[in-house]
Protein backbone atom coordinates (compact mmCIF):
# COMPACT_ATOMS: atom_id res chain seq x y z
CA UNK A 1 0.00 0.00 0.00
CA UNK A 2 1.65 3.14 -0.90
CA UNK A 3 2.79 4.79 2.29
CA UNK A 4 -0.18 7.74 2.58
CA UNK A 5 1.19 9.59 5.78
CA UNK A 6 4.64 9.99 4.81
CA UNK A 7 4.88 13.65 3.45
CA UNK A 8 1.75 14.64 5.44
CA UNK A 9 3.47 17.85 6.73
CA UNK A 10 5.16 18.20 3.26
CA UNK A 11 2.13 18.74 0.72
CA UNK A 12 3.74 19.03 -2.43
CA UNK A 13 2.14 21.37 -3.64
CA UNK A 14 2.52 23.29 -7.68
CA UNK A 15 1.71 25.59 -10.06
CA UNK A 16 0.65 22.50 -12.05
CA UNK A 17 -0.15 20.05 -9.37
CA UNK A 18 0.62 17.64 -6.44
CA UNK A 19 3.81 15.40 -6.47
CA UNK A 20 3.70 11.74 -5.26
CA UNK A 21 4.48 13.04 -2.04
CA UNK A 22 1.83 15.71 -1.86
CA UNK A 23 -0.98 13.27 -3.00
CA UNK A 24 -0.07 10.44 -0.36
CA UNK A 25 -0.84 13.36 2.06
CA UNK A 26 -3.98 14.21 0.28
CA UNK A 27 -4.67 10.24 0.69
CA UNK A 28 -3.67 10.11 4.37
CA UNK A 29 -5.80 12.99 5.04
CA UNK A 30 -8.83 11.42 3.40
CA UNK A 31 -8.19 8.31 5.06
CA UNK A 32 -8.10 10.18 8.68
CA UNK A 33 -11.27 12.08 8.14
CA UNK A 34 -13.38 9.25 6.49
CA UNK A 35 -12.74 7.19 10.16
CA UNK A 36 -13.78 9.74 12.19
CA UNK A 37 -16.58 11.00 10.04
CA UNK A 38 -17.55 7.16 10.24
CA UNK A 39 -17.50 7.20 13.85
CA UNK A 40 -19.76 10.11 13.90
CA UNK A 41 -22.21 8.39 12.06
CA UNK A 42 -22.24 5.36 13.69
CA UNK A 43 -23.12 7.29 16.63
CA UNK A 44 -26.57 8.06 14.97
CA UNK A 45 -26.72 4.50 13.87
CA UNK A 46 -29.47 2.69 15.29
CA UNK A 47 -30.98 5.67 17.45
CA UNK A 48 -33.38 6.90 14.83
CA UNK A 49 -32.11 10.06 13.82
CA UNK A 50 -34.35 13.34 12.88
CA UNK A 51 -35.29 12.65 9.31
CA UNK A 52 -36.76 14.55 6.28
CA UNK A 53 -37.01 14.63 2.45
CA UNK A 54 -35.35 16.73 -0.34
CA UNK A 55 -35.03 17.12 -4.24
CA UNK A 56 -37.58 17.58 -6.39
CA UNK A 57 -39.81 15.14 -5.97
CA UNK A 58 -39.17 15.18 -2.27
CA UNK A 59 -38.26 11.63 -2.40
CA UNK A 60 -34.16 11.75 -1.27
CA UNK A 61 -34.09 11.22 2.55
CA UNK A 62 -31.14 13.23 4.88
CA UNK A 63 -30.78 13.13 8.25
CA UNK A 64 -28.93 14.83 11.26
CA UNK A 65 -26.76 12.37 11.35
CA UNK A 66 -25.75 13.39 7.35
CA UNK A 67 -25.60 16.75 8.07
CA UNK A 68 -23.43 16.15 11.56
CA UNK A 69 -20.92 14.50 9.54
CA UNK A 70 -20.82 17.32 6.34
CA UNK A 71 -20.40 19.97 9.28
CA UNK A 72 -17.26 17.88 10.59
CA UNK A 73 -15.79 16.89 7.24
CA UNK A 74 -15.97 20.46 6.14
CA UNK A 75 -14.08 21.84 9.43
CA UNK A 76 -11.42 19.20 9.31
CA UNK A 77 -10.75 18.82 5.46
CA UNK A 78 -10.81 22.93 4.91
CA UNK A 79 -9.08 23.76 7.45
CA UNK A 80 -6.23 21.67 6.61
CA UNK A 81 -6.46 22.50 2.49
CA UNK A 82 -8.05 25.80 2.56
CA UNK A 83 -6.50 26.46 -1.09
CA UNK A 84 -9.26 23.58 -2.17
CA UNK A 85 -12.94 24.32 -3.10
CA UNK A 86 -15.78 22.42 -1.74
CA UNK A 87 -18.71 20.18 -3.63
CA UNK A 88 -21.04 18.11 -0.83
CA UNK A 89 -24.33 16.43 -1.56
CA UNK A 90 -25.52 18.36 1.77
CA UNK A 91 -23.70 21.49 1.72
CA UNK A 92 -25.01 24.46 -0.88
CA UNK A 93 -23.05 24.61 -3.73
CA UNK A 94 -20.77 27.44 -3.83
CA UNK A 95 -19.79 28.06 -7.41
CA UNK A 96 -16.37 29.45 -6.53
CA UNK A 97 -14.94 25.78 -6.52
CA UNK A 98 -14.99 25.93 -10.14
CA UNK A 99 -12.45 28.70 -9.83
CA UNK A 100 -10.17 26.00 -7.58
CA UNK A 101 -7.43 23.86 -8.98
CA UNK A 102 -8.15 20.98 -6.51
CA UNK A 103 -11.55 20.15 -4.93
CA UNK A 104 -12.61 17.87 -2.57
CA UNK A 105 -16.06 16.25 -3.89
CA UNK A 106 -17.61 14.36 -1.14
CA UNK A 107 -20.97 12.54 -0.04
CA UNK A 108 -20.89 12.19 3.96
CA UNK A 109 -23.69 9.34 3.88
CA UNK A 110 -24.00 7.73 0.84
CA UNK A 111 -26.43 5.19 1.11
CA UNK A 112 -28.66 6.91 3.41
CA UNK A 113 -31.59 5.15 2.93
CA UNK A 114 -29.35 1.64 4.13
CA UNK A 115 -28.27 4.17 7.20
CA UNK A 116 -31.94 4.87 7.98
CA UNK A 117 -33.04 1.08 7.76
CA UNK A 118 -30.34 -0.44 9.75
CA UNK A 119 -27.95 -1.35 7.01
CA UNK A 120 -24.15 -2.02 6.55
CA UNK A 121 -23.53 -1.21 3.24
CA UNK A 122 -23.76 2.89 3.92
CA UNK A 123 -20.31 4.53 3.07
CA UNK A 124 -18.55 7.98 3.74
CA UNK A 125 -17.17 8.76 -0.01
CA UNK A 126 -14.49 11.62 -0.70
CA UNK A 127 -12.10 11.82 -3.32
CA UNK A 128 -9.73 15.00 -4.14
CA UNK A 129 -10.18 16.43 -7.83
CA UNK A 130 -7.55 18.30 -10.08
CA UNK A 131 -8.29 19.09 -13.61
CA UNK A 132 -11.88 17.39 -13.63
CA UNK A 133 -10.47 13.96 -11.96
CA UNK A 134 -10.08 12.28 -8.88
CA UNK A 135 -6.68 11.88 -8.08
CA UNK A 136 -7.46 10.65 -4.15
CA UNK A 137 -9.85 8.69 -3.08
CA UNK A 138 -11.58 7.00 0.02
CA UNK A 139 -14.63 5.22 0.45
CA UNK A 140 -14.77 3.55 4.29
CA UNK A 141 -18.06 1.72 5.42
CA UNK A 142 -17.96 1.67 8.81
CA UNK A 143 -19.88 -1.14 9.53
CA UNK A 144 -18.12 -3.62 7.60
CA UNK A 145 -14.92 -1.81 8.72
CA UNK A 146 -14.05 -1.85 4.98
CA UNK A 147 -11.39 1.09 3.99
CA UNK A 148 -11.15 0.95 0.17
CA UNK A 149 -8.36 3.91 -0.59
CA UNK A 150 -6.51 5.51 -4.02
CA UNK A 151 -4.46 7.50 -5.10
CA UNK A 152 -3.38 8.38 -9.29
CA UNK A 153 -0.83 6.09 -9.97
CA UNK A 154 -0.94 4.90 -6.32
CA UNK A 155 -3.31 1.51 -6.92
CA UNK A 156 -6.83 0.79 -5.13
CA UNK A 157 -6.21 -0.75 -2.08
CA UNK A 158 -8.62 -2.45 0.52
CA UNK A 159 -7.65 -2.32 4.62
CA UNK A 160 -4.04 -2.72 3.37
CA UNK A 161 -4.51 -5.37 0.37
CA UNK A 162 -4.20 -4.18 -3.41
CA UNK A 163 -7.29 -4.68 -5.20
CA UNK A 164 -7.89 -5.80 -9.29
CA UNK A 165 -10.86 -5.59 -11.48
CA UNK A 166 -12.14 -9.23 -12.11
CA UNK A 167 -10.42 -10.62 -14.86
CA UNK A 168 -13.23 -11.98 -16.79
CA UNK A 169 -13.83 -12.25 -20.35
CA UNK A 170 -16.81 -12.75 -21.46
CA UNK A 171 -20.53 -11.76 -20.62
CA UNK A 172 -21.87 -15.29 -20.33
CA UNK A 173 -22.63 -15.33 -16.66
CA UNK A 174 -20.85 -11.92 -15.58
CA UNK A 175 -22.32 -10.74 -12.02
CA UNK A 176 -23.98 -7.43 -12.31
CA UNK A 177 -24.82 -5.13 -9.24
CA UNK A 178 -26.96 -2.20 -9.31
CA UNK A 179 -30.60 -0.60 -8.77
CA UNK A 180 -33.09 -3.24 -8.75
CA UNK A 181 -34.84 -1.94 -12.02
CA UNK A 182 -31.28 -2.91 -13.66
CA UNK A 183 -30.51 -6.28 -11.87
CA UNK A 184 -33.77 -7.70 -11.87
CA UNK A 185 -34.42 -6.70 -15.49
CA UNK A 186 -35.54 -9.63 -17.38
CA UNK A 187 -33.56 -8.35 -20.86
CA UNK A 188 -30.60 -8.10 -18.53
CA UNK A 189 -30.67 -11.70 -17.39
CA UNK A 190 -31.57 -12.48 -21.05
CA UNK A 191 -28.54 -11.11 -21.82
CA UNK A 192 -26.02 -13.75 -19.82
CA UNK A 193 -25.70 -11.31 -16.61
CA UNK A 194 -26.10 -12.65 -13.20
CA UNK A 195 -27.57 -10.24 -10.46
CA UNK A 196 -26.06 -10.00 -6.97
CA UNK A 197 -27.73 -8.48 -4.13
CA UNK A 198 -29.04 -4.51 -4.21
CA UNK A 199 -27.09 -2.32 -2.21
CA UNK A 200 -28.30 0.99 -1.78
CA UNK A 201 -24.59 3.01 -1.89
CA UNK A 202 -23.46 3.47 -5.00
CA UNK A 203 -19.96 4.29 -4.09
CA UNK A 204 -19.98 0.72 -2.67
CA UNK A 205 -21.23 -0.80 -5.60
CA UNK A 206 -18.61 0.59 -8.12
CA UNK A 207 -16.01 0.03 -5.11
CA UNK A 208 -16.67 -4.07 -5.20
CA UNK A 209 -16.36 -4.15 -8.68
CA UNK A 210 -12.85 -2.33 -8.22
CA UNK A 211 -12.33 -5.27 -5.77
CA UNK A 212 -13.25 -7.76 -8.07
CA UNK A 213 -15.87 -9.25 -5.95
CA UNK A 214 -18.14 -8.39 -9.05
CA UNK A 215 -17.96 -7.95 -12.10
CA UNK A 216 -19.69 -5.02 -13.90
CA UNK A 217 -21.60 -1.98 -11.83
CA UNK A 218 -24.62 -0.71 -13.47
CA UNK A 219 -26.15 2.98 -12.84
CA UNK A 220 -29.53 4.79 -14.60
CA UNK A 221 -28.42 8.81 -15.21
CA UNK A 222 -28.74 10.90 -12.44
CA UNK A 223 -25.91 10.36 -10.32
CA UNK A 224 -24.08 13.04 -8.92
CA UNK A 225 -20.01 14.07 -8.39
CA UNK A 226 -20.21 12.54 -4.75
CA UNK A 227 -22.02 9.45 -5.34
CA UNK A 228 -19.07 8.91 -8.27
CA UNK A 229 -15.57 11.13 -7.88
CA UNK A 230 -14.18 8.83 -5.18
CA UNK A 231 -15.32 5.14 -6.72
CA UNK A 232 -14.44 6.28 -9.69
CA UNK A 233 -10.70 6.61 -8.72
CA UNK A 234 -11.12 3.33 -7.37
CA UNK A 235 -12.16 1.63 -10.59
CA UNK A 236 -9.38 3.05 -12.45
CA UNK A 237 -6.31 1.91 -10.31
CA UNK A 238 -7.76 -1.48 -9.63
CA UNK A 239 -7.64 -1.72 -13.64
CA UNK A 240 -10.98 -1.38 -14.76
CA UNK A 241 -12.84 1.70 -15.87
CA UNK A 242 -16.06 3.76 -15.58
CA UNK A 243 -17.56 5.21 -18.35
CA UNK A 244 -20.56 6.38 -19.50
CA UNK A 245 -22.95 4.78 -22.88
CA UNK A 246 -20.71 6.30 -25.50
CA UNK A 247 -17.19 5.13 -23.85
CA UNK A 248 -16.04 8.92 -22.15
CA UNK A 249 -14.54 9.33 -19.04
CA UNK A 250 -16.88 11.35 -16.50
CA UNK A 251 -15.47 14.93 -15.93
CA UNK A 252 -15.98 15.91 -11.69
CA UNK A 253 -16.79 19.61 -10.73
CA UNK A 254 -18.14 21.15 -13.72
CA UNK A 255 -21.32 23.85 -13.23
CA UNK A 256 -23.53 20.96 -13.04
CA UNK A 257 -22.75 17.82 -11.57
CA UNK A 258 -25.06 15.24 -12.54
CA UNK A 259 -24.21 12.45 -15.10
CA UNK A 260 -25.50 9.61 -17.44
CA UNK A 261 -26.22 6.18 -17.24
CA UNK A 262 -22.37 4.35 -16.38
CA UNK A 263 -21.02 1.00 -16.85
CA UNK A 264 -18.16 0.17 -14.54
CA UNK A 265 -16.25 -3.22 -15.55
CA UNK A 266 -12.68 -4.37 -16.65
CA UNK A 267 -11.01 -3.35 -19.44
CA UNK A 268 -11.73 -6.51 -21.63
CA UNK A 269 -15.66 -6.34 -20.79
CA UNK A 270 -16.38 -2.45 -20.99
CA UNK A 271 -17.15 -2.53 -24.72
CA UNK A 272 -19.38 -5.47 -24.63
CA UNK A 273 -20.96 -4.50 -21.34
CA UNK A 274 -21.63 -1.20 -23.08
CA UNK A 275 -23.34 -2.92 -26.43
CA UNK A 276 -25.63 -5.11 -23.84
CA UNK A 277 -27.03 -2.63 -21.70
CA UNK A 278 -27.26 0.41 -23.77
CA UNK A 279 -30.80 0.35 -24.48
CA UNK A 280 -31.46 -1.41 -21.09
CA UNK A 281 -30.62 1.01 -18.77
CA UNK A 282 -30.17 4.56 -20.33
Amino acid sequence: MPEADKGLNDTGRSEIGLDEAGRDADLRLLELAARQAGDIALGFFGQDPETWYKGKAGMSPVSEADLAVDRFLADYLRSARPDYGWLSEETADDRSRLNHERVFIVDPIDGTRAFLAGGDEWTVAIAVVEAGRPVAASVFCPRRDEMFLARTGGGAWLNGARLAVSDRTGLSGATLTGPHSIVANQDVVAAGFVGTEILRSLAYRLAIVAAGRVDVGAARGGPSDWDLAAADLLVQEAGGVLTDLSGRNLIYNRAKTGHPALIAAPVALIGPVRDALDDLIR
